[in-house]
C-alpha cells in the first residue's frame, strides 16, 4: 500500500497578485459644508454672469441710443406738431399738422428736394459705376494692389471741410481755378460754377463722387473675392472673355451688393449737408444766391438755426425721416423680388 504522507500542515495563504486579499479601504471622509457652500455660490454667480453678462455688453449702446438716438427722434416729432422758436422751445403752440402742410405750400421746400434728387443723381449713378469698374480691376492679380487700395480710400478718409475747400478752388471762376484754365485750353469759355444751376449741381457732386468712389469699390472689391473661382473657370471654358465674364458672371453675383451700396448711397444723398453748405460762398445755407443748389439739409438748417422756427425745421427733418423709410421699404421689396427670381 502507498503510504499517505503525515505532513498535515495547512498550507499559507499566497501572496501573489492574482491570490492576493483586498485590503479595506477606509471610509470617505465627509464633505467640508464651508467648501460645499463655496462651491454652490461660485455655481450661482457664474449661471447669473452666463445670462446677464451679454446684457451687460450691449447695453451702453441702448444708453447711447436712447439718449442721442431716440429721445431727439420722439421730440423733434412732438416739435413738429407746435409752433415754437429756437430762442424758447419751452414755449409751444399745437398746431397739428399744420407745419407739414405749409411745406407742400412752399416752394423753397420744393426747391430743396428736386435739387437733393438732382444731386443725387449725378453723384450716385458715376460714383458707383466708377467704383464697380475699380473693383473689378483690383480683384485682378495687379502688383501694387494693396498700395491701390489703400490709395482709393485716402478720399473717404479726408475730411469734408478740406475736401471741399479744394474743390472749391477747383471750381473757381477766376482765372486761377484749375478746372476753368483746362477748359480754357481746349477753347471752352470759363463756367461760374457756382452761380449757375446745374453747373453748381454737378460740382457738389464732383465732391461727393471724389469721396466716397473708393469706399464702394472695395465693397464690390469683397463681394468679388467672394464669387467662387469655379464660375470663372467654366464660363472660360465655354469661351467666354473677360467682359462677358463681367457681365453674366460678375455683374450677377453682385445684385445684392449692388443694392447696399444704391441704398446707403441715396440715403447719404437725401442728408447731404457739408458739401454744398461749404461750396456756397461764405458757408452760406441758402445754396448759392438762387437756391440753386440747397439740399434738404441745408433747407432744414435755414429754418431751424437762422430763421429759428425750430417747429418748421422739425417738420422738415421728419420729412426726411419719411423719405428714408420709404426708400428703406424699397429695397425690401425690390430685395424680395431678387431673392425669388434667384
Amino acid at each position: 500500500m502507498t503510504d499517505i504522507p503525515s505532513d498535515t500542515r495547512a498550507a499559507a495563504p499566497s501572496t501573489g497578485e492574482e491570490g492576493a486579499v483586498p485590503r479595506a479601504r477606509p471610509a470617505r471622509a465627509l464633505a467640508d459644508p464651508a467648501a460645499e457652500r463655496r462651491r454652490a455660490r461660485r455655481s450661482r454667480r457664474y449661471r447669473r454672469d452666463v445670462k446677464w453678462s451679454p446684457y451687460a455688453l450691449v447695453a451702453p449702446f441702448f444708453l447711447f441710443f436712447l439718449a442721442f438716438g431716440l429721445f431727439p427722434l420722439l421730440y423733434t416729432g412732438w416739435a413738429s406738431l407746435h409752433r415754437v422758436e429756437l430762442g424758447t422751445p419751452t414755449d409751444m403752440e399745437w398746431v397739428g399738422l399744420r407745419n407739414f402742410s405749409r411745406l407742400l405750400e412752399d416752394d423753397f421746400f420744393w426747391n430743396a428736394l428736386r435739387n437733393t434728387f438732382t444731386i443725387g443723381v449725378l453723384s450716385t449713378v458715376p460714383q458707383l459705376l466708377m467704383a464697380l469698374g475699380l473693383a473689378h480691376l483690383l480683384n485682378y492679380r495687379l502688383r501694387g494692389s494693396m498700395f491701390f487700395r489703400v490709395a482709393i480710400l485716402t478720399p473717404y478718409a479726408t475730411s469734408v471741410a478740406a475736401a471741399t475747400l479744394v474743390f472749391v478752388l477747383m471750381f473757381s471762376r477766376t482765372d486761377h481755378g484749375m478746372i476753368n484754365w483746362g477748359l480754357g485750353l481746349v477753347g471752352v469759355d470759363a463756367v461760374d460754377w457756382q452761380n449757375g444751376d446745374w453747373s453748381a449741381q454737378f460740382a457738389v457732386s464732383a465732391i461727393v463722387i471724389w469721396r466716397w468712389t473708393g469706399y464702394n469699390a472695395l465693397i464690390y472689391l469683397a463681394a468679388m473675392q467672394a464669387i467662387p473661382k469655379d464660375l470663372y473657370e467654366s464660363a472660360a471654358l465655354d469661351g467666354a472673355s473677360r467682359w462677358q465674364q463681367f457681365r453674366h458672371v460678375t455683374v450677377p453675383s453682385l445684385r445684392p451688393t449692388i443694392l447696399f451700396t444704391c441704398v446707403v448711397s441715396t440715403i447719404g444723398a437725401t442728408q447731404l449737408f457739408g458739401e454744398p453748405l461749404l461750396f456756397s460762398q461764405g458757408a452760406s445755407p441758402t445754396g448759392g444766391s438762387d437756391h440753386q443748389f440747397q439740399t434738404l439739409g441745408l433747407y432744414l438748417y435755414e429754418q431751424g438755426w437762422f430763421n429759428q422756427h425750430l417747429g418748421r425745421a422739425s417738420a422738415i427733418a421728419w420729412t426726411m425721416f419719411l423719405i428714408l423709410v420709404l426708400i428703406g421699404l424699397l429695397n425690401w421689396a425690390i430685395s424680395r423680388w431678387i431673392r425669388r427670381d434667384a
